[in-house]
């Protein structure tokens, strides 16, 4: 905790607000939008946030791609002192029945590594799993966004269509991985990187929002009632989800923006 206070609090500078949405006593399914690639700073800030509020007797954990065991394994371990875990439903529906909250950021490495000039558009990439999970396990949504993370590198395009390509004619992926995506970003430690490389995150000032919970009208009952496996039922909540998080995605950033105009007019005056 230590370690990730002095980035939270001198390095990403962060604000957060929102806390009082989280319920006092029951688990919660907590679903981001991810930003900033590998390093993924709006995840860490946001588990080490939880503790800072809630301290280590109410656990959550946050599912973090298996490949970064694989590809980095020194920040993986990093990462799981905060609560990172696999992200596989079997470790989601196993904290959940610890009575934990679970953090997910659905959008995977399509969300985390998006063009910059998507930074802020909700990409869930179609991946609908979180929904199955809570309305399996009757618990609310409680959407985490975000601004800021994904100015901590520069995402110029994906090129993935084009490299699948390649590695059809003979290339081999890095890691012996297939990476879903592959990027051409600007960024620390290499200036351009080609490729879903690791990167050091800019110093960049990051703002997290704690939303509302959502709660659907259905959920799954003992009854025999399953919306969870009503394909349209779900197809319904995700693009609820996708909807409120947007909305209040673009209530922040507005904020944010306003803040930022007026510490440039404040500036310009002193001056």
């Amino acid at each position: 905790m230590p370690f990730w206070r002095w980035f939270y609090k001198y390095y990403f500078r962060v604000q957060s607000d929102g806390w009082e949405h989280i319920p006092p006593k029951n688990p919660v399914l907590l679903v981001g939008s991810h930003n900033g690639g590998m390093a993924t700073p709006d995840m860490i800030m946001a588990m080490y946030d939880w503790f800072r509020h809630f301290g280590t007797h109410r656990p959550t954990y946050g599912l973090m791609h298996p490949h970064v065991w694989k590809i980095n394994p020194s920040f993986a371990q990093l990462a799981e002192k905060t609560g990172a875990i696999v992200a596989h439903p079997k470790m989601a529906i196993a904290a959940l029945e610890s009575n934990a909250s679970v953090l997910v950021y659905p959008g995977g490495a399509q969300d985390v590594f998006r063009p910059h000039s998507q930074r802020n558009k909700i990409n869930f990439a179609g991946r609908k799993g979180f929904i199955k999970l809570a309305l399996k396990y009757k618990v609310p949504i409680i959407p985490i966004i975000s601004t800021g993370a994904h100015d901590t590198l520069i995402v110029l395009a994906d090129f993935y269509e084009q490299a699948k390509q390649l590695h059809r004619w003979g290339m081999p992926w890095l890691f012996n991985l297939d990476p879903q995506v592959f990027p051409i970003y600007l960024g620390l430690p290499w200036g351009i990187a080609i490729g879903p490389l690791p990167n050091i995150p800019l110093p960049v000032p990051i703002r997290l929002r704690v939303c509302p919970p959502i709660w659907f009208e259905k959920y799954d009952s003992q009854s025999g009632s399953q919306p969870s496996r009503d394909r349209n039922y779900v197809n319904s909540c995700y693009e609820l989800v996708v909807k409120k998080m947007q909305q209040q995605l673009d209530q922040l950033v507005a904020e944010t923006d306003s803040c930022i105009s007026k510490v440039d007019r404040n500036s310009y005056f002193i001056t």
